[in-house]
């Protein structure tokens, strides 16, 4: 059952918060979103607050990293698009469209782990260090990893279908 002072923290910091999140934000909904992020984050990690004095700053704190985060992450995302938009516009070819089918195949047929790994790294921008943490494994042992998963989907992408030789440990 949640705490009633907590409850009563969060309500009279919500006006100071929103009204943050509106000038950084300068959209309501995204204001709203970016709230509501931070208020389940600040919950989430409740425990991890300095003192009752500090919550104010600590909420703010946590509403403008989130805010950055997600310019960050809108500015990785735009700079994408940019990257596959040419001046001509052109249709792909049927190999080209062939191979990224191929590839989309092989992906799929990756274990888990690997298309995670993937994903992480080459989609989503991680450090090695970054996954290491999210895995809780030494940043080796995840270059060794992503190493793998790499030589699997190219090994897949040129149309090898045997399965991984499993090494047994004791």
């Amino acid at each position: 059952m949640p705490d009633p002072r907590i409850d009563e923290a969060l309500r009279t910091m919500l006006p100071r918060l929103r009204r943050f999140a509106l000038w950084l934000a300068r959209d309501v909904h995204a204001a709203d979103d970016l709230v509501q992020s931070a208020v389940e984050r600040a919950l989430s990690r409740w425990h991890t607050r300095r003192d009752e004095e500090s919550l104010r700053s600590w909420l703010f704190a946590i509403l403008y990293r989130l805010f950055l985060d997600g310019k960050r992450r809108a500015t990785r995302y735009a700079a994408l698009l940019g990257s596959l938009h040419d001046e001509e516009a052109t249709w792909p070819s049927a190999e080209r469209v062939t191979e990224a089918n191929a590839t989309l195949s092989a992906f799929a047929a990756l274990p888990v782990e690997q298309r995670s790994l993937l994903l992480w790294v080459s989609v989503e921008g991680l450090s090695y260090q970054e996954v290491a943490d999210i895995l809780q494994v030494p940043i080796g042992t995840v270059m060794s990893r992503l190493s793998r998963a790499r030589r699997a989907l190219r090994q897949l992408g040129e149309g090898e279908t045997r399965a991984p030789s499993l090494r047994l440990l004791k």
